[in-house]
């Protein structure tokens, strides 16, 4: 197998003909001069041929010297370029962003900021991929996914960019018909609908202030893979819900579903970006965080 070329010699050779000094160069590469020597030592050993011929007052390059100095140049050039530019895309936003959302946080909240968000950043390009279900942001290749629960443990760099509380609901017409349950147990005894991508495998946990416990798995006639779509029959009164904020939040101020089980809390859930692991996060990704939790904060305030 052949070696691959010393471009390590081959750069500090270009400096050294740049400057025409040994000292220069090893200043200029923030080097030793005993370095630059030996690299430029190794290039002519593994080449067979002088670069330099050397003196006390005077640093002249040879036949050989002269015909490799024009091509280490260029290696040199667009190393120091391709390096800038990789940097460069490092600190200036510039770039697609594949962005996993859950989908109906995705339609309702994420997708009504991204003309500002386009707008502040013109080079940042957004490929949105809408899913309940949780995407493989490695080996689907996404640069970032938003995650609205208690996060497992995963190698995915997490950011919490706001929190996201569940509610227990029903419309005022099915409390009148079936009763209102005043225990996280009572649910087992009423119509409840059914999330396919609920993280507790359909079972739905409560702590009340006194830190009693109670976990309940309920049944009913309908289970869904997106939360939006249980919201007719939710408001129709066929049912109990457990919803987060920003799915069930306007129909509880507009009194179209009320609040149960208010002694009793749920884990409190947040909205997360999470990222593969490798290094820090792009620009481009850590710009549309920083928008994301800002614009997440003031809605919240409001």
């Amino acid at each position: 197998m052949a070696k691959l070329p010393d471009f390590e010699a081959l750069a500090i050779f270009a400096k050294v003909v740049e400057l025409r000094s040994f000292a220069a160069a090893a200043v200029e590469l923030s080097l030793s001069k005993a370095t630059v020597s030996k690299a430029v030592s190794r290039l002519e050993e593994r080449l067979g041929a002088r670069l330099f011929n050397r003196t006390s007052r005077r640093l002249a390059l040879t036949d050989a010297g002269q015909k490799l100095s024009e091509r280490a140049a260029r290696l040199l050039a667009d190393g120091e370029a391709a390096e800038n530019e990789a940097l460069a895309q490092s600190t200036t936003p510039r770039g697609l962003v594949r962005l996993a959302v859950p989908m109906t946080f995705g339609v309702k909240t994420v997708g009504p900021l991204l003309p500002e968000f386009l707008e502040t950043y013109p080079e940042v390009s957004i490929d949105l991929h809408l899913s309940d279900a949780t995407v493989d942001l490695i080996g689907e290749g996404f640069d970032a996914g938003l995650r609205i629960a208690r996060l497992p443990d995963s190698s995915l760099i997490a950011r919490r960019l706001c929190g996201m509380p569940r509610y227990t609901v029903a419309a005022p017409s099915y409390l009148k018909r079936y009763g209102r349950p005043t225990h996280p147990m009572h649910l087992a005894e009423h119509k409840c609908f059914g999330y396919a991508y609920l993280p507790t495998q359909g079972v739905w946990h409560y702590t009340n202030a006194a830190g009693e416990q109670a976990s309940v798995r309920p049944a009913g006639q309908l289970r869904v893979n997106n939360g939006e779509a249980v919201m007719p029959a939710l408001i129709a009164g066929l049912g109990i819900a457990d919803l987060p904020d920003f799915i069930v939040g306007d129909a509880i101020a507009s009194g179209e579903v009320e609040v149960i089980l208010k002694g009793w809390k749920q884990p409190e859930g947040a909205v997360h970006l999470v990222t593969p692991p490798g290094g820090p996060r792009p620009a481009r990704v850590e710009v549309l965080a920083d928008f994301l939790a800002r614009h997440f904060a003031k809605a919240k305030k409001r």
